[in-house]
């Protein structure tokens, strides 16, 4: 039995949550409603980060529960960790001042 490392919340859904720290160049298999699917990740993600699920064209929808939480600001492999780095997220950057936005 295979340990439960990632969880997609909505069958739309084009990342998965970390349940526990991954080691880049592991494989993890997510559940999208019936369907399984395993991803090599390209980078280590922290236990609550995201990843790709699918490759995200730049300036598509990153989409958990169902809903659009931001856009990728670049192309984003399966795989890739998915956070500030590649991502403007609906409510704004919080690591940027006013200023530089």
């Amino acid at each position: 039995m295979n340990k439960l490392q990632a969880i997609v919340i909505n069958k739309r859904d084009n990342v998965a949550t970390a349940i526990t720290d991954l080691k880049d160049g592991t494989t993890v298999v997510v559940s999208i409603g019936e369907e399984s699917r395993a991803i090599k990740l390209h980078d280590s993600i922290s236990l609550g980060h995201k990843f790709s699920i699918t490759p995200i064209e730049a300036n598509s929808a990153i989409i958990k529960y169902g809903e659009v939480i931001g856009y990728a600001i670049k192309p984003i492999e399966a795989g890739v960790h998915v956070h500030i780095h590649n991502v403007l997220g609906n409510r704004g950057r919080g690591d940027l001042s006013k200023e530089s936005i």
